[in-house]
């Protein structure tokens, strides 16, 4: 993450030895991004030496309020990463692999590795104690909340003291109470570490690590920095051991949190002896279960194995056994190879109506080459028929399917580059065709009775929806700014890419 800092600038002669590590390296030297008082390169740029051309990738956490000033999000065009971090999150190695195939994988891979090690051999990365202090500003907020929970889990206890607590569904009074306690005291750690995390310097080497996802998570700059937290056993605050008392430290019918095994300290100040006997105790419980886990998954997996070894796609598309008993219909329910399946989201809820017929609602001028008839009622009925389309898929989502959801898709929506000056030669009806053919094309259940082309409309259900949103007419022109050469390039892509992702015979 060092080499992607926006404040990471390298000279002549380091950018001469990294550039070395560059496999397939063409002897050219990008343009320095800093020419007076010297030249000076930054690390994104030599990263992107690394990255093949061809690859485009646009990741945001949220596109509304993405912004290359902060290395929000990321953006790769052509190879060239203009802005952002690239990370385990954002990386997309999986839609790289299956676009464009395990050989130019591998080669990203290569590349990316070689100048990285390159990179740490001569800049190193260690972690220190310092990297788990936090400011004076941060460790007041952190003692302010550990205490404003303390407080909630001694008004908790003073209810139930009073008989004024209630039981939860499901739970009895005193699970109740457990569960009560457990949440406030996982909120104190939980809310005062974000904090930590979020004011811990962006050169601190343990956040670097935990935010690239290479190793750690929150929690564990949690339990570091800020406090260790509840422990549990069996899923439950530290039981009474002895005669009403966890530990003899402790008065009996003692529930106060520093009792029931809650750790108000962090590892950088140091445990009490009474938190880190809870503490063993804990770690002893996941040693345990870790052991006995593997043996049980392992088994688990072997029986899986051996009822599923058998089963396979049959040339009608149905899925049998050895003795041809059926299965599924359909694989997966909706015919797709898992392996081409990637996590999206269906954009079904921007505007996408146009009325030619209205000067304001039509297309954004400079648009289209051609111009359009604003008189045209054919064209307007075919607009209005695609936007009632989409009406109707948000109908759908909101109904039937979880809305704002990301859905499972063979087929990332098109990443084409297209010089936004330069006015579409498309036609929006030309549009609105292509994509009720493409539609027509996406077969997964051959047949024309009435049970496959039920089969067939769920299978394409959710594809047939993606389609429409990333491919409508508004969309095309005033976003993507596709050509008709373009357009029907990616109408192909879609096609293929859709036959390559459905479930094959064996």
């Amino acid at each position: 993450m060092n080499t992607q800092s926006q404040d990471c600038f390298l000279d002549w002669n380091q950018v001469q030895n990294i550039l070395l590590w560059v496999p397939e390296w063409d002897g050219t030297f990008p343009t320095p991004a800093i020419i007076k008082p010297k030249p000076l390169w930054t690390g994104k740029q030599i990263l992107s030496m690394a990255i093949p051309r061809g690859i485009n990738i646009f990741w945001s956490p949220n596109p509304k309020s993405s912004s290359p000033v902060f290395d929000d999000g990321v953006l790769i065009e052509n190879g060239e990463l203009i802005f952002g971090i690239i990370e385990k999150k954002t990386g997309s190695f999986t839609s790289y692999s299956a676009e464009k195939g395990p050989e130019a994988t591998r080669q990203l891979f290569t590349g990316l590795q070689m100048v990285v090690n390159y990179w740490l051999f001569h800049n190193g990365f260690s972690i220190g104690i310092g990297n788990t202090i936090a400011d004076q500003k941060t460790m007041s907020f952190i003692t302010q909340t550990i205490a404003a929970r303390k407080g909630d889990v001694a008004k908790i206890i003073d209810d139930a003291t009073h008989n004024r607590l209630k039981a939860s569904p499901g739970m009895t009074i005193r699970e109740s109470f457990g569960s009560k306690v457990e949440r406030e005291l996982n909120l104190a750690r939980d809310k005062s570490g974000k904090h930590a995390q979020e004011h811990l310097k962006e050169d601190n080497n343990v956040k670097r690590m935990v935010v690239a996802g290479s190793k750690g998570s929150f929690i564990n700059i949690s339990q570091m920095s800020v406090c260790v937290g509840q422990q549990s056993v069996e899923g439950r605050r530290i039981p009474f051991g002895f005669k009403h008392q966890t530990l003899p430290h402790f008065t009996k019918d003692d529930f106060s949190p520093e009792s029931r095994g809650f750790a108000e300290n962090s590892y950088l100040r140091g445990l009490t002896p009474q938190e880190f006997f809870f503490h063993a105790m804990a770690g002893r419980e996941g040693l345990i279960d870790t052991a006995v886990k593997t043996a049980e998954t392992g088994y688990i997996r072997r029986r899986l194995v051996k009822a599923l070894e058998d089963v396979m796609v049959c040339y009608d598309g149905t899925v049998r056994n050895s003795l041809e008993d059926l299965v599924q219909w359909v694989y997966g329910e909706d015919g797709m190879d898992s392996a081409f399946i990637e996590k999206q989201t269906i954009k079904t809820l921007h505007n996408y109506r146009v009325d030619v017929t209205d000067p304001a609602g039509g297309f954004l001028p400079g648009i289209l080459q051609l111009g359009v008839d604003h008189s045209s009622l054919d064209l307007q009925v075919k607009l209005d028929e695609e936007f009632g389309r989409l009406v109707e898929d948000r109908r759908l989502l909101r109904d039937f399917i979880f809305p704002r959801v990301s859905t499972n898709q063979p087929i990332t929506s098109p990443s084409t580059f297209i010089a936004f000056q330069k006015p579409s030669d498309l036609e929006p009806a030309y549009i609105v065709d292509k994509v009720d053919e493409l539609g027509k094309r996406l077969v997964v259940v051959r047949g024309d009775d009435p049970l496959s082309q039920e089969a067939q409309d769920n299978a394409t259900l959710n594809f047939r929806m993606h389609t429409c949103a990333t491919l409508a007419t508004r969309r095309v022109l005033e976003k993507f700014h596709l050509t008709k050469e373009a357009f029907d390039w990616v109408v192909g892509e879609i096609e293929t890419k859709f036959n390559q992702s459905v479930a094959h015979p064996v």
